[in-house]
């Protein structure tokens, strides 16, 4: 809003007060409306200046109703003038600029507003309050508002994979936290806080990503790749950026589009150059994988010996058991694949077996997918019986928030294996009929 004032602002008297703090810490809107009514303010003021129906808003304040959407929420806070950091929003754009005021503010009724929400003990009020003033001098000395480190931190945390917890619950925490760092990225920021910033965006949207498609959405994760290399890119950093990539290259090679997995993979390549890193490693093991769906063992064999040589040059942080590491057991999880679809199952088997040797005991998805690749290589010997009955059996034994997405794709691959003559045998109808179910 432009103008510097609002025909509904809450009055200070009222926005001071300890039971109107409490009602803002909680977003108790019926409350608020409630103590700005009884001030002398109209619920037909009220609703014209928030964008609400006045039945509605007469009947949040007789408790009848909640607001939960952050639109509204945001509509409200500048109607009624009421402080960002009071309602735990960002600074609102009236509260910025040497003309501007709250509620005709001066820096006493500002002191009064602040001295009471800290006096009431509130903390997601008083305290926001507090931290939004340490914000605005923050700014002041250093040109950035951002606490980089956070999200620093957050995307290190993310970056240790699921530990059992399931997709779609490790999906909404993701997306919760990357809608909270999102809003800094219009932030003025210094040169170097916001290469930070785009650095932990790029591994936050790359990883929801991954989340995204091992729960089979491949729209949505290929958009969420695509913010991510454009967030890699902006960062500079040429590692993250072929990292991204790689990932975003199994997208297609997980879903039947095996080309178009490795014209990525193989920008993936280029990008990450020839130095040892985990972004080269798994470049060159994905690109051996899509080779080896397109009937290219050359070009596969070759990949796959350049994953050798990066992988075994890794060290430190680049060699651990994160999602942006490549780690042993993730080497042999790609070489499984791999290996599996050159027809090279012997050599798939004993990369199989060494994977499960090195999986965490919390890890799900990883232990199930190896065992669908074995059940795949079965098929590849002429096992179908065993085949299907492992991959039934996989499918039984995990929870139904697993059963879905890349589990389900690798368990058709092995059923979509089987022989048409062999489709009537008891076992290889059990696991059609499972993935019907599915």
């Amino acid at each position: 809003m432009d103008c510097p004032s609002s025909p509904a602002a809450v009055p200070v008297a009222v926005l001071a007060d300890r039971r109107v703090l409490g009602a803002l810490s909680s977003r108790d809107f019926g409350a608020l409306f409630a103590a700005v009514n009884a001030s002398g303010v109209s619920f037909n003021k009220i609703a014209e200046a928030c964008g609400l129906k006045p039945e509605r808003v007469s009947r949040l304040a007789r408790g009848d109703g909640e607001v939960t959407s952050l639109p509204v929420i945001e509509r409200i806070a500048d109607g009624l003038r009421i402080p960002g950091a009071l309602l735990g929003l960002a600074e609102r754009p009236w509260e910025s600029g040497p003309s501007s005021t709250v509620n005709g503010d001066d820096p006493m009724k500002r002191r009064m507003i602040l001295r009471s929400a800290l006096a009431a003990g509130l903390a997601s009020a008083g305290m926001s309050a507090l931290s939004e003033t340490r914000r605005v001098v923050d700014m002041t000395l250093t040109g950035s508002t951002a606490d980089i480190g956070l999200w620093e931190s957050a995307a290190e945390q993310y970056g240790f994979g699921y530990h059992g917890q399931p997709p779609a619950e490790r999906l909404a925490d993701l997306a919760a936290d990357f809608h909270s760092m999102g809003s800094l990225l219009d932030l003025p920021l210094t040169v170097p806080d916001r290469t930070r910033l785009c650095r932990a965006t790029a591994q936050l949207a790359g990883m929801t990503a991954i989340v995204l498609h091992d729960l089979g959405d491949r729209s949505e994760s290929t958009a969420w790749f695509r913010t991510a290399g454009r967030a890699a890119e902006e960062s500079g950093d040429r590692v993250l950026h072929a990292w991204v990539l790689a990932r975003h290259a199994m997208v297609p090679l997980h879903l039947g589009a095996p080309q178009a997995a490795a014209d990525i993979a193989e920008k993936a390549r280029a990008t990450a150059g020839e130095r040892p890193s985990a972004a080269a490693a798994l470049a060159a093991v994905v690109a051996a994988r899509a080779h080896a769906l397109l009937h290219r063992p050359g070009k596969a064999h070759a990949a796959l010996a350049d994953a050798d040589r990066f992988s075994s040059g890794l060290a430190g942080e680049q060699r651990a058991d994160t999602w942006f590491g490549y780690c042993e057991e993730k080497h042999h999880i790609h070489l499984s694949q791999a290996l599996t679809h050159l027809g090279e199952t012997r050599r798939a088997f004993a990369s199989q077996e060494r994977a499960l040797e090195l999986c965490s005991p919390s890890s799900r998805m990883a232990p199930a997918l190896l065992r669908l690749d074995r059940a795949l290589c079965l098929s590849k010997e002429g096992e179908v019986e065993g085949a299907c009955g492992t991959a039934a059996g996989v499918l039984r034994g995990l929870p139904s928030e697993h059963r879905r997405g890349l589990t389900l794709i690798r368990a058709k691959e092995v059923y979509r294996s089987v022989p048409s003559q062999q489709r009537r045998l008891v076992v290889v109808r059990d696991l059609g009929d499972m993935l019907r179910a599915a």
